[in-house]
């Protein structure tokens, strides 16, 4: 929204209820049509277009425009710099050159893996993929899966082990350490404190338990800032004892979500929930069933977007719904004093106990312990209780409560008790609550020692700082959302002497010299699995497989669930609410440093390389802020100064504000970007406190985000509607628009013999996560240009997540397309560009020509998609040589003044048509997956041969609500989707507004006889 005009809600909700069918806008300014919005509009590049409305300047261009189409033959721009090529002395086995190895390894996020497929080229890890035989990523991965290869290559991390600031050896540092413990070993290690974020692996546990052992004094505290406690205690109140709770989506016909954003990067499980949930959704002509998504929640999530029924509500009233709630499954009425959130509940009620052993309800780890006791009583008593709802021994090494565990050792250090604190991974100096005051405690500690990646803001104040290696580098185990065990398997040497967590704690003992690799299968050896079996073959099918086989935890017994207390009055409602959470993108800031994920658009907020704090519309208008406006928050004495976004569907009277940016010691890339919001969390509210003080600065920043960028105006992009709507007329997307017939154009018709590749995207199905725009990267080598580029409106990602609101900006409906080259067979970029550096294949897709391209720009003009982006500048990185390690060799790295796109992944075709070749046949449907169909959790994208009728392309192109965007311009794109369609309450929503009546038929052309291949879409038939 712009800071110079502020949003009468009222008018708006006033022309909002005047108008007909129905109305999606991605901005608050496209939505109010501010004076800002409409001069973007006017503008096709809003920071470089002025130049041509000047006739001189056209003239200058037009003058020049002979000789650049002269030299486009000689020079592309810019050229590559010279690089050495060394060759094999001895080639290693099973390494063919082109051809990629790929490895079962494991990712661990909050003490929980997930199961990746490493893809090296030539020893060289360049990209990750879903493990599909891994039951937390099931073949997909999020976008910290995606991202984290990034952070393997950094070269801002730590090289060598560090004392005081100078460089020290590795056995220096032994050294230093065992003479420590030497002096303890006398009190049992009464002084030495160990200091690490949740430990999941099961052999490093068993490390922890042998040296705690031998040392009983000693201590070993965990914390993350993003922990599961309140979830553990509230298995604590209901069981009697911690336990894991995971859920099977696949078993719930009736999902109630309250603060549980369950498809969110941050929540572990989340790619298998995701998938489950949307395999209960799919819409077909063959199968007109869904499930139901009931959220409430504080600030709009991607679990919130793709919900059936979303109420904004604070975090602070969760508790009384979920009250009220369970007495409405019992058959009372629901009475939490509020009208709209009784009526939400009832139907819920309604539905859960229709549902029976297939409702589900979720809370999500904001909420206090007594919330999720009260959670497990409701799914007991609807009897999903062990099948929708699993409970299992908890899945980490102590479920206990970190933030109490932390408190203990400041309390110890401040008592001068500890003397030596081994810190492993964390980084408390910047993420401990701020009550507490680490750093301040910390230094009254003799020996501080810092394991990590980076030299960040724990290892500043640390004495000895030993680099750490990254998951690729080391081998370790861990266990994913439901217990199972899989192996951490290296694929490539440290590249900086990184020393593993287990290394570490090696030193410490009297076997120093012990290998990684030994401690995993030695640790496995003992363990059920194995027994009885031949070692080395498990082994090896484990390593393989990347999931060791009958390691799953079993499904705990439970008795009945015991209620909790009655919770006292709420305080009097006084100031605003501050809601805590983790960065969508950055998580607790450790993904601070990856400019991968900096520039990635927030799911909902679209904001790159930078953070806000979130105010509803309501709530902005009355403290008379807009987007960008700075504000300073007041919690318990404690100030944050942070500039605003204003987001619709956010709950009134509240602000969410996130940690993980605001770093000091992050790299080149993430110090100092945006806020602290760590700043004003306290221990005793880690996740949301009441009282708060906010008032305007009078400042405004300027905030990178790309949800005003490439709009479409008054056109039918997003096309949606209700299940029953669908049933009654299943191809109403097209009433939207009238397709022309093929026949009806300059160009003549080609008949794409053999293969045609097309793909379709079911939005009731996608979340928004954004996996695949980092998929997309990560695979397609495309450059990081930064804050300054973006807000040019010159962001290089060749996939995007558009993101539509619907309705009433405190409460909309909310939804998402993913936004890419549509491989147009009428394509308009084609005839415009004056050297053919964009051409059309047999195959039906739209190539670039990189060698050719003089950077006309004349096909992004042209390209009513806007997906096609431009070199500007140089932005890719030609110097570091640890990033040139990372590139996809498939892929061409582009230079400046090139223009680039969507390929499809061409390199995968013809990596599949050279398989298919070898074994004499024929590419099959499957083959070919395209990076962001790959990595895409819910398979909401699908890739394929569009001439073959049986592939899954196919079939979804013929399913009735299939339509292709824009298709009235006669583009005739092979990018084609299915409209979302939504399953609500008819108590909830009694009508839904139906879309307005189709534009007038174009006359009917003579019949003509169809083509041969099967391109056209159900609505050209």
């Amino acid at each position: 929204m712009s800071r110079e005009q502020t949003i009468d809600l009222t008018a708006l909700r006033a022309r909002l209820t005047s108008s007909t069918g129905k109305k999606y806008w991605r901005s608050l300014d496209e939505f109010a049509e501010t004076d800002e919005f409409r001069a973007l509009l006017q503008r096709e590049f809003p920071a470089q277009a002025s130049e041509w409305l000047d006739p001189v300047g056209r003239r200058n261009f037009l003058k020049l425009m002979g000789a650049s189409v002269a030299l486009a033959g000689a020079t592309a721009c810019t050229r590559q710099p010279d690089e050495l090529i060394v060759p094999y002395v001895r080639q290693p086995e099973d390494v063919i050159p082109g051809k990629p190895l790929f490895y079962a390894t494991t990712m661990t996020l909050g003490g929980i893996g997930t199961g990746l497929l490493a893809e090296s080229h030539m020893g060289r890890p360049t990209k990750f993929e879903g493990n599909p035989d891994h039951p937390s990523s099931i073949g997909a991965t999020d976008l910290f899966g995606q991202g984290t290869i990034l952070t393997m290559y950094d070269p801002d991390r730590t090289q060598s082990v560090m004392y005081r600031g100078e460089i020290r050896p590795w056995g220096g540092f032994v050294q230093a350490i065992r003479s420590q413990l030497a002096e303890l070993k006398a009190d049992g290690g009464a002084g030495l404190r160990f200091l690490s974020e949740t430990i999941g692996s099961p052999t490093l546990a068993g490390q922890i338990g042998e040296l705690l052992a031998t040392l009983p004094q000693a201590k070993w505290h965990q914390y993350d800032p993003v922990s599961r406690e309140n979830a553990y205690a509230g298995a604590s109140l209901a069981f009697g004892a911690p336990a894991d709770v995971h859920y099977r989506l696949d078993q719930a016909d009736v999902i109630v979500a309250l603060d549980a954003d369950l498809f969110g990067a941050t929540t572990p499980g989340n790619v298998r929930y995701a998938r489950d949930f949307a395999n209960g959704r799919r819409v077909r002509r063959a199968r007109a069933e869904m499930n139901r998504l009931y959220v409430a929640e504080p600030s709009p999530t991607p679990t919130g977007a793709i919900a059936d029924h979303r109420l904004p509500v604070r975090a602070s009233q969760v508790e009384a719904m979920v009250r009220a709630l369970s007495g409405a499954v019992s058959g009372s009425a629901p009475s939490t004093g509020n009208e709209e959130i009784d009526k939400f509940l009832a139907s819920a009620a309604q539905d859960l106990s229709a549902a029976k052993a297939r409702g589900l309800v979720v809370v999500g780890e904001r909420q206090p312990p007594v919330v999720h006791a009260l959670a497990l009583q409701i799914n007991q008593a609807l009897g999903s209780l062990g099948t929708a709802a699993v409970v299992t021994d908890p899945i980490v090494f102590d479920p206990s409560s970190q933030t109490a565990s932390l408190a203990s050792l400041v309390g110890d250090m401040n008592a001068g008790t500890v003397k030596v604190l081994i810190v492993l991974g964390a980084n408390p100096v910047f993420t401990a609550p701020a009550d507490l005051d680490f750093a301040k405690a910390f230094q009254k500690v003799a020996m501080r020692v810092h394991v990590g990646l980076f030299d960040d803001e724990t290892a500043a104040l640390s004495h000895w700082h030993v680099p750490s290696t990254h998951f690729l580098e080391e081998w370790s185990d861990a266990r994913g959302h439901d217990g199972t065990a899989s192996i951490v398997q290296p694929l490539i040497a440290p590249l900086y002497q990184g020393r593993s967590y287990h290394e570490v704690l090696v030193a410490l003992t009297a076997q120093p010299d012990r290998k990684t690799l030994d401690l995993v299968k030695q640790f496995w050896q003992t363990q059920p699995p194995a027994a009885n079996v031949d070692f080395e073959k498990f082994w090896r099918k484990s390593l393989h497989d990347g999931v060791i086989a009958g390691s799953t935890l079993e499904t705990k017994a439970v008795g009945a669930v015991q209620a909790p207390e009655a919770a006292s009055a709420p305080e009097a409602g006084r100031g605003y609410e501050v809601i805590y959470a983790p960065d969508q993108t950055l998580y607790d800031g450790r993904f601070a440093n990856n400019g991968w994920l900096q520039e990635l658009p927030k799911p909902l907020t679209k904001i790159t390389w930078d953070t806000a704090v979130l105010l509803s519309p309501a709530t902005a208008a009355k403290l008379n802020v807009a987007s960008q406006d700075i504000i300073e928050i007041t919690v318990k004495g404690r100030k944050l100064s942070a500039p605003v976004w204003v987001q619709p569907g956010h709950a009134a009277d509240a602000v969410t504000v996130f940690f993980g940016n605001g770093r000091t010691r992050a790299g080149r890339v993430g110090t100092g970007i945006g806020y602290n919001g760590y700043a004003i969390r306290t221990s005793d509210a880690p996740w949301f406190v009441t009282g708060a003080e906010i008032r305007k600065t009078g400042e405004s920043v300027l905030i990178a985000s790309t949800q005003g960028h490439h709009s479409m105006e008054g056109r039918a992009i997003v096309r949606s509607g209700s299940l029953e709507h669908y049933k009654e007329e299943p191809e109403f997307p097209h009433h939207l628009e009238e397709s022309p017939p093929r026949t009806l154009t300059l160009y003549a018709d080609h008949n794409y013999k053999g293969y045609s590749w097309g793909m379709a995207i079911d939005q009731t199905v996608c979340t928004g996560c954004s996996a695949c725009v980092v998929a997309c990267v990560a695979e397609n080598n495309i450059p990081v240009i930064g804050k300054g580029e973006v807000l040019r409106s010159r962001e290089m990602h060749w996939i995007r997540v558009d993101r539509y609101f619907e309705g009433d900006p405190e409460r909309p409906d909310i939804h998402h397309q993913p936004m890419l080259c549509q491989h147009c067979e009428n394509a308009p970029c084609e005839v415009v560009c004056p050297v053919a550096a964009t051409v059309h294949s047999s195959e039906g897709l739209n190539d670039m020509v990189y060698n050719r391209c003089v950077g006309t720009r004349y096909c992004s003009n042209n390209c009513p998609y806007k997906v096609r982006r431009f070199n500007f500048l140089l932005y890719q990185d030609w110097d570091t040589p640890s990033l040139k390690l990372q590139r996809n060799p498939d892929v061409t790295v582009r230079s400046r003044g090139v223009m680039e796109k969507c390929t499809y992944c061409v390199q995968r075709i013809n990596h599949a048509r050279q398989e298919a070749k070898v074994e004499g046949r024929s590419i099959r449907d499957g083959d070919v997956v395209s990076a962001c169909q790959q990595a895409c959790p819910t398979e909401a994208i699908v890739f394929g041969n569009i001439n073959d009728p049986e592939s899954r392309v196919s079939k979804l192109r013929a399913e009735p609500h299939n339509y292709g965007v824009l298709a009235d311009l006669n583009t005739r794109p092979r990018t084609t989707y299915l409209a979302e369609i939504k399953n609500p309450n008819a108590a909830l929503r009694p009508e839904e507004p139906r879309h307005e009546e189709p534009k007038p038929a174009l006359p009917k052309p003579p019949p003509v006889e169809p083509s041969e291949d099967n391109s056209m879409t159900h609505a050209e038939r």
